[in-house]
């Protein structure tokens, strides 16, 4: 059988960290200094950018801002990951917060593996970790809880109504992503079904960057403080008991700017090649 001549690059799909850029790894940090291209989400700090990745590099945003200004559809990404690394490029996929964390990293591995294209997962903070240590409450605490859910509530039928009664009834941490927008579903779903009114609401606006603001409130008084709030994307809503040790372990004090860390996509774009526009990707396959 004939070998080709064809150069295959390799993928890394990275973590950025939640905002901070020196909550990035050291592993993540040596490849973006490698990198030939690096297609990086909205949600990652300019500054390790401007630190880390080569003068001679390729910057591509392609991040999404849920319904907000303009996104960068899943398949021009796939296809621009594909595209790097059948030129033989090492092509960095620098993802927000932490790689497999409510990200859509399996439409990419895919990809990845339908293409026969190498690639490495480099794990990171997720946002949860982040916005909770700098919002000092510990997400498990001896007294407290033992165990966190990561979720989102992005629509009304995302989570049946007999998870919402577990989840008003459980001593675990809740944290949900990406769902600052439906807070006031969120908190009608948790008092219908009768949260214990010890069980505090954190929103942290921004986590870990200098902009971060911390918004408490009980749930039960949720209409007085925050209801009709508009929060700064990115915003991380974490729930219960240890909410309560923010008043005593805060060490960052809250922003008031009301300014953005991360830039709106609008000001990003990158404009994506040509060759990508008409490559020729494998479709990804359905999901037994």
């Amino acid at each position: 059988m004939q070998q080709s001549s064809h150069i295959t690059g390799k993928v890394i799909l990275a973590a950025a960290g939640p905002g901070d850029p020196e909550l990035v790894t050291l592993k993540t940090v040596r490849y973006l200094q490698q990198a030939d291209v690096v297609l990086a989400d909205r949600l990652v700090s300019e500054e390790l950018l401007q630190q880390h990745v080569r003068a001679t590099a390729e910057v591509v945003y392609v991040g999404k801002q849920c319904s907000r200004g303009s996104s960068t559809p899943q398949e021009t990404i796939n296809q621009l990951l594909v595209e790097y690394a059948q030129q033989g490029k090492l092509v960095v996929r620098l993802k927000g917060g932490d790689v497999s964390i409510f990200s859509n990293v399996l439409d990419e591995l895919e990809v990845l593996v339908q293409n026969n294209i190498p690639y490495e997962i480099v794990p990171g903070v997720t946002a949860a970790l982040g916005a909770a240590a700098y919002a000092g409450i510990p997400l498990t605490a001896r007294g407290y809880t033992t165990a966190v859910r990561f979720l989102t509530y992005y629509k009304s039928d995302v989570l049946p109504d007999a998870y919402w009664k577990e989840l008003a009834q459980t001593d675990d941490t809740l944290v949900f992503y990406m769902s600052s927008e439906t807070l006031e579903g969120i908190v009608t779903q948790l008092r219908k079904n009768n949260i214990s009114a010890d069980k505090l609401l954190a929103v942290v606006e921004q986590a870990t960057t200098p902009l971060q603001h911390v918004h408490i409130t009980n749930l039960y008084e949720y209409e007085t403080s925050l209801k009709g709030k508009q929060f700064i994307s990115p915003s991380l809503v974490i729930i219960g008991r240890v909410v309560a040790l923010h008043g005593q372990f805060a060490w960052l004090q809250n922003s008031t700017s009301g300014e953005h860390y991360f830039k709106p996509l609008a000001k990003l774009v990158s404009a994506i090649p040509d060759s990508v526009k008409t490559a020729k990707v494998k479709k990804n396959v359905s999901r037994a």
